[in-house]
């Protein structure tokens, strides 16, 4: 197949759409397909850190006002000709908002179908921005989705929320891990002595320092004895959550095999954001041997066991995160069990796996528009 992938963002970006864009890349060209992508151009002189295995295609763009590490895409024909010069047998949009949608509109002018793969959760982050607005974000989700032939969520909760707003022919695919990089041996104790000088117990956050990751709910673990808390990641967050985490220490973005020696070397992984549609940090937690604190919403609910992987707590609850962590800061034997379980749970869940499940989604849907166009 030939696949055009949009995606409103991609390495050298941090996140999980940039990451499942370039897994996904990855995984077409491995099996013999031929993807190109089309994104938004990085900043002067960004460069990715990861190998790109095809083709990417940069349309003009411009920081998002107040966020700069967002780059937002502006109109551009390089987009259509993009599409018909790779003469795409479908057209893969990832979480698409803006680029995305001048996607989805090309795709229908040259009748090519169009599977959508929805990642964000822009009511949510229309709740933490704006106070309101999140029958807006529903309206355009519906709008932007609706039109695409597939929907593809990444969790059971988020399946739902598409379902229940109206939002047309939804399937579900999760996303992958790499459990070769994401390991328990990566641990690292030079690193833990440097991170936690006095034998503390480390507790890790790793994700986009933001106002909907509501990382400041960390606030008491950082309050307990002999508990060190160690944030990774960079964003317009940061100045805020120095002084809001007395204590905590802050390595700043980290990527590949040094992402994965810092996951291996805490000791218990806690994430805050309420937000997650998938949430693929807590996958790769888990791969790297790690009992998860975690909100009872969204992505979460699919990916920790409570009670054998790790604790789910209520969301924004600052005193139930502290809690969960107090309990498995006691109990040792506890945290090695979640962590050998955890594990175990992600073990199949390779990228080649759910790339494969995404490739019989596109199969499925070029089915049904040679099916159509027949009768």
């Amino acid at each position: 197949m030939r696949v055009v992938i949009v995606t409103e963002s991609f390495p050298p970006d941090v996140n999980g759409v940039a990451h499942c864009a370039l897994q996904t890349a990855r995984h077409l060209v491995d099996r013999g397909h031929a993807p190109v992508v089309v994104a938004p151009a990085p900043a002067p002189g960004n460069k990715p850190d990861a190998d790109v295995p095809c083709t990417v295609v940069h349309v003009p763009s411009l920081p998002l006002p107040g966020y700069p590490q967002v780059r937002v895409a502006l109109p551009s024909r390089r987009l259509a000709a993009t599409l018909i010069e790779h003469r795409a047998d479908v057209v893969h949009l990832a979480s698409p908002f803006v680029l995305g949608v001048r996607g989805m509109a090309a795709a229908a002018r040259l009748g090519t179908p169009a599977v959508a793969v929805y990642q964000t959760d822009l009511a949510g982050y229309a709740r933490t921005y704006m106070g309101a607005g999140e029958a807006a974000a529903w309206r355009r989700i519906r709008s932007v989705h609706g039109a695409a032939d597939l929907t593809l969520a990444p969790s059971s909760a988020a399946l739902r929320d598409l379902e229940t707003h109206g939002v047309p022919r939804v399937g579900l695919w999760p996303r992958g891990v790499d459990t070769e990089r994401f390991r328990p041996d990566r641990r690292d104790e030079a690193l833990r002595r440097e991170l936690a000088p006095n034998g503390e117990l480390i507790v890790g956050y790793v994700g986009r320092l933001a106002p909907e990751k509501q990382i400041e709910l960390l606030a008491g673990v950082c309050g307990l004895e002999g508990v060190r808390v160690v944030v990774v990641g960079d964003g317009p967050s940061r100045p805020g959550l120095e002084q809001a985490l007395p204590g905590a220490v802050f390595l700043g973005r980290r990527t590949g095999d040094d992402l994965a020696r810092v996951f291996a070397s805490f000791d218990v992984f806690a994430h805050t954001g309420p937000f997650e549609t998938f949430c693929q940090t807590v996958q790769e937690a888990m791969a790297s041997g790690l009992p998860v604190v975690a909100p009872a919403a969204g992505g979460p609910l699919d990916l920790v066991a409570h009670g054998r992987t790790g604790l789910l707590v209520p969301p924004r609850d600052t005193a139930a995160v502290r809690d969960a962590v107090r309990a498995l800061a006691a109990d040792p034997a506890l945290r090695a069990a979640f962590g050998a379980a955890g594990r175990a749970t992600v073990e199949g869940r390779t990228w080649a796996a759910v790339g494969d499940q995404l490739i019989g989604h596109y199969a499925n849907v070029l089915a049904a528009r040679r099916t159509a166009v027949a009768a």
